[in-house]
């Protein structure tokens, strides 16, 4: 399979990406810091490991580098069968001291990055069999959890992406893209570890990148327009 993940130069996605890879898919990895991306291509080269890392760096809050982005991959795979959106941007601050540009910031990465991707990449999905988009949102965007101070900006950010997944689900039926969410719990990333210094997370970024990466190769086959919690404690 042809898969696109951005979010691919740390945690999460890095780990995701390696994985896919390694089980021998072609993945289009997507972030902003090159020098890592070409660190996730040597990884995936070492002896032994399956599949190709094709690694695109820019900011995908730029609207000339999506259109870079769709260039790359019909170029290179002409079609794509699996989307993560996993790139993601915390700000942890009291609402009262977020300035308008902190909460543009964030919502220009966690949802109208993800709805620009999406629109440029949505031609490119294969005719055939079953497709799937998988965004990555947070406990923190899902109705009833536990929320937590300083996340107003981040946490009203995923719940956006709840919403549009939902949304999207609907929209894509006759395209065979199916469209899930999954709202993940606390996972120890250089992210989570910039907000909160003191605090140990549930997971770590490879345990939470294999279930991200199993489900987005096989979770459109029973799910589609989910919005699914991933955490060990009830919301």
């Amino acid at each position: 399979m042809n898969i696109v993940i951005t979010g691919a130069s740390a945690g999460i996605g890095y780990q995701a990406a390696l994985w896919l890879a390694n089980e021998g898919h072609t993945v289009f990895a997507i972030a902003r810091r090159k020098e890592h991306l070409e660190k996730l291509q040597l990884e995936a080269e070492q002896p032994g490991r399956k599949g190709k890392i094709h690694a695109l760096a820019g900011d995908i809050s730029d609207a000339s580098f999506l259109e870079v982005i769709a260039k790359e991959i019909a170029g290179r795979a002409q079609t794509i069968h699996i989307l993560i959106n996993n790139a993601g941007m915390l700000v942890n601050k009291p609402f009262e001291e977020l300035s308008l540009k902190d909460w543009k910031d964030v919502y220009s990465t966690n949802v109208f990055s993800v709805v620009g991707l999406i629109q440029k990449l949505l031609p490119l999905f294969s005719t055939t069999g079953k497709n799937h988009i998988v965004n990555i949102s947070s406990m923190g965007g899902f109705q009833g959890s536990a929320k937590f101070k300083g996340l107003s900006a981040y946490s009203s950010s995923k719940a956006a992406l709840v919403g549009i997944t939902e949304c999207l689900a609907e929209e894509f039926k006759d395209k065979n893209i199916a469209v899930n969410c999954l709202c993940m719990g606390s996972v120890q990333t250089e992210m989570f570890s910039n907000a909160f210094p003191t605090f140990k997370a549930a997971a770590t970024a490879a345990d939470a990148a294999k279930f991200i990466a199993e489900f987005a190769l096989e979770g459109s086959k029973l799910f589609n327009g989910k919005i699914i919690p991933v955490s060990n404690s009830t919301p």
